[in-house]
């Protein structure tokens, strides 16, 4: 972190100016969509829906969302970052605050979908940001800094929500937090270019962000024939395997504390705003630590792997989460646990940028992602089938455990001694 702000002092730093508005616009991303977990109790005895209903409502969401990724990807890559990112941001704040004229299962169930169809920009469109704004060195500190937006939002809604809801009702708080994204979507307007066209961006400046060896030139790709190369199938792979884990978190934390130990709306504030809290750590923490090795000297796929073993093995002790019966031994687990899944994210986003030129980035993650939430709609939609059949979420963290080093095993398998991709 020393040598990044001297590096900063020497070129400038326009380009974190740039990744903090990409940490704004994760942390609303992650405020809208993380209002449903929070008042699923409430909204599940005012609405009546069952454990399986709910993992429907959950499944509709990552069904829009998969859809998504796989076209924002390409559109991203075709149309620009900033035009990409403000359709995004417009589209999911209008389904968010749509979520307060739903008063069925339904009804839950399309704005779930719109919502994850226009959240699905997001992350395509700010992994493409950083690869046009940051070399490669310090891609994963700055991924790992605007993906901790989505622990800021996943913090600040468990502190908002339920007082909006108490004073003013749960339809408000759906409209109060959909707005801020307006707010957000004119900074972005205005200060967003591509680093070539950016007027307050230094000659150093832009020098360092052009650093890295130039890439090839190389033809257009259709987004389905990277499927050809390893490189793609391994990021998919890893996508697929633990993206769901974060989506369970998302959705059934609230349920199960309330379940589990009785947890109210009014009590759930606390105990999610540190689970969160620890998150937030655990991605700047995982983006710093491959950036530390790579400056040392360690190749840039062997820093991924190592860092992303540590946060591997960081994950398995929440295999117990479901037979503790002290509230905030659970919270220390699962927050262990949910820090080490975006210390793991930080890295294996990046390796999308490490692998693949400029141009595809994108698509590349736009495919990677929609893996993720194929595997999100599988995971939620049994989750609701395991619950409401056992009575226990027992299974459920045994596999949120185990998936990271299975997907570690597979990604290494196909990627270990292939080099970056050459279109």
């Amino acid at each position: 972190m020393a040598e990044t702000l001297e590096i900063d002092q020497k070129v400038g730093r326009y380009r974190w100016t740039i990744c903090g508005l990409l940490f704004f616009a994760t942390t609303i991303n992650y405020l809208d969509r993380n209002i449903l977990g929070i008042l699923a109790p409430t909204l599940q005895k005012e609405i009546g829906w069952t454990p399986i209903e709910y993992g429907y409502i959950g499944t509709t969401f990552q069904a829009a969302y998969a859809i998504g990724l796989a076209l924002f990807g390409w559109f991203v890559d075709k149309y620009g970052t900033k035009i990409g990112y403000a359709i995004s941001i417009t589209g999911w704040s209008i389904a968010a605050m749509a979520h307060a004229l739903a008063s069925t299962v339904f009804g839950f169930g399309v704005a779930r979908f719109f919502l994850g169809l226009s959240e699905s920009g997001n992350f395509p469109s700010a992994i493409k940001a950083t690869a046009e704004w940051f070399p490669k060195k310090e891609r994963a500190l700055a991924t790992g800094i605007f993906n901790s937006g989505a622990n800021i939002g996943a913090v600040v809604a468990p502190a908002v929500v339920p007082w909006l809801t108490v004073t003013f009702g749960w339809q408000a708080a759906f409209v109060a937090t959909g707005a801020t994204g307006f707010v957000w979507l004119v900074l972005w307007i205005v200060f967003y270019e591509r680093p070539e066209a950016a007027k307050k961006v230094s000659k150093e400046e832009m020098a360092y962000i052009l650093s890295d060896p130039p890439e090839p030139e190389s033809q257009k790709v259709a987004w389905l024939k990277l499927l050809k190369y390893r490189q793609t199938w391994a990021f998919v792979v890893g996508k697929f395997l633990t993206d769901p884990i974060w989506w369970f978190y998302l959705y059934w934390l609230g349920l199960y504390l309330n379940n589990n130990f009785g947890v109210t709306l009014t009590q759930l504030g606390l105990p999610l705003i540190v689970i969160y809290m620890m998150t937030s750590i655990g991605s700047i923490g995982g983006g710093y630590l491959s950036g530390a090795l790579i400056k040392r000297g360690v190749a840039i796929n062997r820093a991924r792997r190592m860092t992303m073993l540590i946060f591997a093995v960081l994950v398995v002790p929440v295999v117990t989460a479901g037979n503790i019966s002290n509230m905030w031994l659970a919270v220390g687990i699962i927050g262990l646990a949910t820090a080490a899944h975006q210390g793991w994210s930080a890295n294996i986003f990046t390796t999308a940028s490490d692998m693949f030129p400029k141009k595809v980035v994108g698509s590349v993650v736009g495919l990677g992602s929609f893996a993720g939430s194929l595997g999100g709609m599988i995971f939620l939609t049994s989750a609701g089938y395991i619950v409401q059949a056992t009575g226990s979420y027992m299974i459920l963290f045994i596999i949120c455990g185990s998936a990271y080093l299975l997907a570690l095993g597979l990604m290494t398998l196909l990627i270990a001694n292939v080099r970056p991709v050459e279109l």
